[in-house]
């Protein structure tokens, strides 16, 4: 409430010069910017220590299913060793996964292409629309 009153009246009892004014809402625009940044940090560290959770329990699963991934491999070789030596069947698998891999392979370096380099063309050329319009709107007023 004092600030209020503060606001409407300079040190003099009277109405604010217009430089008090500006040097208040330079001081308000200050702590409100600090107050946005100090907010915008806490928020940022919460979801930061959110994320180091997840991308550990992400890690966690694919370790697991990695080894899950090894057990399946060894059962398949187990069952070709039914029907064949234990060298062939071992050697069949392996071929199957160096052919998968190698697919794989092919499929995620056609992705990495795609995205390089790592540029939102749309959203530059969005603000070239932007500053473009900003440049004629400027011009347009400057013209007697």
């Amino acid at each position: 409430m004092a600030d209020v009153a503060n606001a409407r009246t300079s040190q003099n009892g009277s109405e604010p010069s217009t430089a008090e004014l500006v040097q208040r809402a330079t001081e308000q625009i200050s702590r409100l910017v600090r107050d946005e940044l100090t907010l915008a940090r806490a928020e940022l560290t919460q979801k930061g220590k959110h994320a180091g959770i997840g991308i550990g329990l992400f890690g966690g699963g694919g370790a697991l299913a990695f080894f899950g991934l090894g057990a399946l491999v060894a059962t398949a070789i187990l069952l070709l060793d039914l029907v064949l030596p234990a060298w062939a069947a071992a050697l069949i698998v392996a071929v199957a996964a160096f052919l998968l891999a190698g697919i794989l392979a092919l499929v995620g370096k056609k992705q990495v292409s795609r995205a390089v380099p790592p540029v939102p063309s749309a959203t530059v050329r969005s603000l070239r629309a932007d500053v473009d319009t900003v440049t004629a709107a400027v011009k347009d007023r400057s013209r007697p």
